[in-house]
């Protein structure tokens, strides 16, 4: 069950959901308990197109209701006790485990060569199309939101907005970033004179040289910029790029995201009577294993296209 203590006043479920989001999870639990769904802990939330275990908790006086809960979407795999109840951010990671059908031997091969060759020099940490929600237009309505242009009562739905706001101009910078790498034919994501980069310790600087040696043996990595305010900004030549995708106006917190992620304890084993390549790995926290499958195959998935399980590390 990972780092929980084993006894304290809040109950850690164990918890498998097939095709819901953690919000309709989370709701399914409020109902069945009666209470309000914010007295419901959990740290980060699940694609809805897949089969993802993830810790939730909850008063641990609720214990014993657990043991007629049934779901068909929902399976409690696991109980214990903890101090705390879990809160936004204690998760550390993600492990996936993916089925890839119809490959040849030959194509198993070439894919984990390219998976080994990401883990390596890095993944770009772009936001998954889960991110933008269901509905296509949600930056548009974003746009229309933060231009006063359309009134959102909801605080749920105006959160999720301003975050796809955000993430959306975060993806266009890193785009670019990634672009001029391949323009200037770098296997390696391309340094700027005015980068700023997180440390293994979450910690963020601007060194006045690039810091070539710590990239490489991976002590910091580049951040791009989730625009907003008392945030940190890019200067000199990374400056450049980044102030086409800022908002400095915008009244939301603004924060730094790693450029680049690396993916690790990659494990393909290909299975030759059913063509399929079985692919594991552990991906940070906020990082998606769709854009790693993207940077594999080289093509932009959506929800239909895979189906994935994920297990969450905490």
């Amino acid at each position: 069950m990972g780092e929980f203590l084993g006894k304290g006043n809040y109950l850690i479920l164990h918890v498998q959901k097939k095709e819901l989001t953690t919000w309709d999870m989370i709701a399914v639990f409020a109902e069945y308990l009666a209470i309000p769904a914010q007295k419901i802990g959990y740290a980060g939330l699940k694609d809805k197109h897949a089969t993802t275990t993830q810790y939730i908790s909850v008063e641990s006086k609720y214990e014993k209701l657990f043991n007629n809960f049934q779901h068909k979407q929902i399976k409690i795999l696991g109980k214990t006790r903890h101090s705390h109840s879990i809160r936004m951010g204690d998760l550390k990671g993600n492990r996936f485990s993916i089925n890839l059908y119809d490959v040849d031997a030959i194509d198993a091969g070439r894919i984990e060569k390219v998976a080994r060759k990401i883990a390596k020099s890095g993944l770009p940490n772009y936001f998954g199309y889960q991110r933008f929600g269901r509905e296509a237009g949600s930056i548009e309505q974003a746009r229309e939101m933060i231009k006063g242009e359309l009134f959102i009562e909801d605080a749920k739905l105006k959160s999720f907005l301003i975050s796809v706001y955000q993430s959306y101009y975060f993806n266009e910078w890193l785009r670019e970033r990634v672009f001029l790498s391949k323009e200037k034919e770098s296997s390696e994501f391309v340094l700027l004179n005015g980068d700023i980069y997180m440390s293994n310790d979450g910690k963020l600087s601007t060194p006045k040289l690039i810091p070539s040696k710590e990239f490489a043996t991976k002590k910091v990595v580049p951040t791009g910029l989730l625009c907003g305010r008392d945030v940190f900004r890019a200067k000199d030549d990374a400056a450049e790029i980044e102030s086409k995708y800022d908002d400095e106006f915008l009244q939301e917190k603004g924060q730094r995201r790693e450029a680049l992620v690396y993916p690790s304890d990659i494990d393909c084993r290909y299975v030759k009577k059913e063509t399929m390549l079985n692919i594991s790995f552990m991906l940070p926290k906020g990082s998606y294993a769709t854009v790693f499958l993207e940077s594999i195959a080289g093509k932009n998935y959506s929800a239909k296209d895979v189906k994935l399980n994920k297990n969450r590390k905490k």
